[in-house]
């Protein structure tokens, strides 16, 4: 899985799409501790899309249901056509995913750990450096090619 260590090669900026305060609390922590820069917290799509807009994110971790339903999907289509920005979903709502995952690159489910998080942006960051041989991630499900 690449050096193991992507967050020390160059920190991922990530906006996190993420509607309930006290998750998107501890992923921001978490996020600190990996040593990558949480760009933003949006709660609903709008919100979402706003914030993209204005912080070009490199990791845009959503949440499929949101306080305005479930426009994680709408939010994932509009980030993901910013070829800067890279989509995971966060959700514990897999199966509302549509085939072609609204141009994200695959789903961690909920709840889901720390090392899967960590191991996740570190098969993200080799994606976006161009090491495409990287190994997939343990909990995290690929969208299909």
């Amino acid at each position: 899985m690449g050096s193991g260590n992507a967050a020390a090669e160059a920190a991922l900026r990530i906006l996190v799409v993420e509607d309930e305060a006290l998750i998107a609390l501890e992923l921001e922590c978490l996020l600190d501790d990996l040593g990558h820069v949480t760009v933003g917290v949006a709660g609903n799509a709008a919100e979402a899309i706003a914030m993209a807009k204005t912080t070009a994110p490199d990791v845009a971790l959503v949440d499929i249901h949101l306080v305005d339903g479930p426009t994680g999907i709408e939010v994932a289509r509009v980030l993901s056509a910013d070829r800067r920005t890279t989509v995971v979903f966060m959700t514990a709502n897999a199966k509302r995913i549509p085939p072609d995952f609204a141009g994200a690159i695959g789903v961690i489910a909920k709840p889901y750990s720390e090392r899967v998080v960590a191991s996740t942006l570190d098969y993200v960051a080799d994606r976006r450096a161009g090491r495409s041989d990287s190994d997939l991630p343990d909990g995290f499900s690929p969208a299909p090619r």
